[in-house]
């Protein structure tokens, strides 16, 4: 691992034990022997109240690469969350997670999981990463909706 990286990390995860915002969490993942995976981080997005999304807790892993911070992190719900902006995979099509759109070294995991936090209920509809969950939502909102609130039920419960 590259000594920007693990500094940049290590500095990131010290602000966030400091400042981070209610329901969020994010952590480095452990390796078999008991220490901390950098590269790794589990993470979970509380979704904002007044939303189809509240009382849901959405896990996700951020991966980082050997290059962070001049790169991004991948961004990967985990399980796959039915939204017209996550792939079947499970991973984000969010612009400040692409190196050729928005991305910039400064974003923080902090801003990165606030905008996760956002794009949950906001899609960005010229982007489309799921079929079924983007025609619902283009084409029958309350449909939707009731999906992303059985959704929210199925995830209400925080580990």
């Amino acid at each position: 691992m590259s000594g920007i990286s693990r500094s940049r990390l290590m500095e990131e995860r010290k602000q966030w034990r400091k400042d981070h915002p209610h329901g969020f969490y994010a952590r480095p993942k452990k390796t078999a022997d008991g220490g901390l995976d950098m590269m790794n981080w589990e993470c979970c997005v509380p979704g904002k109240e007044g939303t189809p999304w509240a009382n849901g807790f959405y896990k996700c892993v951020l991966q980082f690469s050997e290059d962070y911070p001049a790169s991004p992190p991948k961004c990967q719900f985990t399980p796959p969350l039915f939204h017209p902006n996550v792939f079947p995979s499970g991973t984000v099509c969010l612009s400040i997670l692409n190196a050729d759109k928005d991305w910039k070294p400064s974003i923080t995991i902090k801003q990165i999981l606030l905008g996760v936090q956002s794009l949950l209920n906001e899609p960005n509809n010229s982007d489309p990463a799921q079929t079924e969950a983007f025609r619902l939502y283009s084409k029958d909102r309350s449909a939707y909706e009731k999906k992303v609130r059985q959704q929210a039920q199925q995830f209400s419960k925080q580990d």
